[in-house]
């Protein structure tokens, strides 16, 4: 029996459709993500599925409570920390694929008030004493808090605000400590305070680099992760214009 033309073309095209390679299956990635990336990243995360179906399922805290749960099994695939140092740390003890770390942002510090008057465009108001509390962030457990305790000492005035510090646990609760009042002003990332190249309310500083050592902050693939290709896809997109763009617009400098 003879086909048509019809079902010649139809056996054709079914013949290729069948040698297309299919897309691959959307995947998760568990993402360890550094309190002061949080707004960066929810932003590159939502972009990130879109582009490529793979989910980001992000958990935020201080990179040196991470450390430990990392240490003990914590079931993360992916770090995105506020220092070189833990994500070298981690490399080297095994915890890390070898070869995937990469610095995607250079943080920026910022003492900031709400009170858009009290804080000036030198810092002097660490001198001045205008305040009832300043707010850092725990320099045990985030890098942050450690540049702050440097520009304090560097200023010279670590002694004489010293009884005057309250500790949060990472950047996000030091940022709140100076948003709720409980804190006049307090050292945060510019990330949380910048929107759009524009300071959100209040008054601030920004640090210069010179007071502190550079915050580096590092990306490294955990062993979890090493065949999760939702996890090798988000590093790649972290170093695409598209992220890029972002980092830049919540006020990181890029490597």
């Amino acid at each position: 029996m003879s086909l048509s033309p019809v079902w010649l073309i139809g056996i054709a095209v079914l013949s290729f459709i069948g040698w297309v390679p299919l897309p691959a299956r959307a995947a998760e990635v568990s993402v360890a993500v550094a309190a002061n990336f949080t707004a960066p990243l929810q932003k590159i995360a939502a972009a990130f599925e879109k582009a490529t179906g793979h989910r980001a399922i992000l958990a935020f805290g201080s990179t040196g409570a991470f450390q430990a749960q990392i240490r003990n099994g914590g079931p993360f695939q992916l770090l995105l920390a506020a220092d070189r140092i833990v994500p070298a740390q981690l490399e080297a003890d095994g915890y890390g694929v070898p070869g995937t770390r990469f610095t995607y942002a250079i943080g920026r510090l910022v003492l900031w008030s709400r009170n858009p008057t009290l804080v000036d465009d030198r810092g002097e108001v660490l001198r001045s004493g205008r305040f009832e509390r300043i707010a850092i962030a725990n320099p045990k457990l985030a890098p942050y808090g450690t540049a702050a305790i440097e520009v304090l000492a560097r200023m010279g005035v670590l002694e004489a605000v010293h009884s005057r510090i309250v500790h949060g646990e990472n950047i996000t609760q030091t940022w709140q400590f100076v948003a709720s009042g409980n804190a006049q002003i307090g050292f945060v990332a510019l990330s949380q305070v910048k929107r759009d190249g524009r300071l959100v309310e209040g008054s601030a500083w920004i640090v210069p680099d010179r007071l502190h050592e550079p915050m580096r902050q590092d990306a490294l693939l955990l062993k979890p992760g090493r065949d999760n290709p939702a996890a090798r896809a988000l590093l790649k997109y972290l170093r695409g214009e598209a992220a890029r763009a972002v980092i830049l617009d919540f006020g990181y400098a890029l490597p």
